[in-house]
């Protein structure tokens, strides 16, 4: 049988190639190696809202229009997260991972990708209530400032406090969750001293070198959006990030099992996707 050619969606793919690359040559945000769906569903969804005729319209918006830019720069941006999210990932972390981390006389924890920071805050409670704070320092990094300035100010809509309860109750939280925030009208705002010891700044994982070397690195939900390659390439600048014998946490969608650092990892939750770096790794892990 003769393959069906649509013309029309060829079209639309090459329009979406010539897109990401002014995007890149204009602002210098690569996006060319990110999984092609996500994209294409971003930018039809954005040429929707702003009754365009083409992607090829948008691009000329693109050039022309810093606001625009920021427009697709938030669209492109993957902001899906809450407080305790996957409350067994944190259970695990509390009872296997922490005990762990408490023999080191200081740790560093990256966030890589925190979005608007829940997860990051879910990790300074965690620390906070098995007495590792004082003696942890969090960074949380993302390429988008506008959601990073959200991340800093530590303010989430009152109608997720509910869900976040749920979640931290189930990830084997010790205290009243409500401890830990101050409701305001229709927001809450975390605690400031749960900011001590975060450091947020920009970062972007397709282009930027290694940020810091840590005992335990988090980056969930991220490599999904990205194509083989880049997984590769960003698992590889993770994995020159973590000591050896610190651990590597992915989303429960996400694995290390076909990327060429495979080898440099033991498995310490399948499930949850937790790994611990090899005390003596092969050189190619660094």
């Amino acid at each position: 049988m003769d393959t069906i050619l649509d013309p029309i969606n060829d079209i639309v793919n090459i329009e979406i190639e010539l897109f990401l690359e002014a995007l890149y040559q204009k602002y210098g945000y690569d996006f060319r190696n990110y999984g092609r769906a996500h994209i294409k569903r971003r930018l039809l969804h954005r040429m929707k809202l702003s009754k365009m005729e083409s992607i090829s319209s948008m691009q000329h918006e693109l050039l022309y229009d810093q606001d625009f830019f920021n427009l697709i720069l938030k669209d492109f941006s993957i902001n899906v997260t809450e407080m305790f999210r996957d409350p067994l990932f944190y259970k695990l972390l509390r009872e296997e991972i922490i005990p762990i981390l408490k023999t080191y006389p200081f740790i560093k924890i990256w966030h890589a990708g925190c979005s608007s920071g829940e997860e990051v805050y879910s990790m300074a409670i965690l620390l906070k209530e098995e007495g590792l704070y004082d003696r942890a320092q969090i960074y949380a990094t993302d390429f988008n400032t506008n959601i990073l300035r959200k991340a800093k100010e530590g303010i989430y809509p009152i109608n997720k406090i509910k869900e976040f309860t749920q979640n931290y109750q189930r990830s084997g939280g010790t205290k009243s969750f409500s401890d830990y925030y101050m409701a305001k009208y229709e927001s809450v705002i975390f605690d400031n001293d749960l900011k001590k010891n975060i450091v947020f700044a920009e970062h972007n994982l397709v282009s930027d070198n290694s940020f810091a070397e840590v005992h335990l690195l988090i980056c969930r939900n991220v490599l999904i959006y990205f194509n083989k390659d880049l997984q590769n390439q960003v698992i590889r600048l993770l994995t020159s990030s973590i000591l050896p014998g610190g651990f590597l946490c992915l989303g429960t969608k996400e694995t290390i099992r076909f990327s060429k650092n495979n080898d440099c990892y033991s498995v310490v939750s399948e499930n949850e996707k937790i790994f611990k770096k090899k005390l003596k790794p092969d050189p190619n892990c660094n």
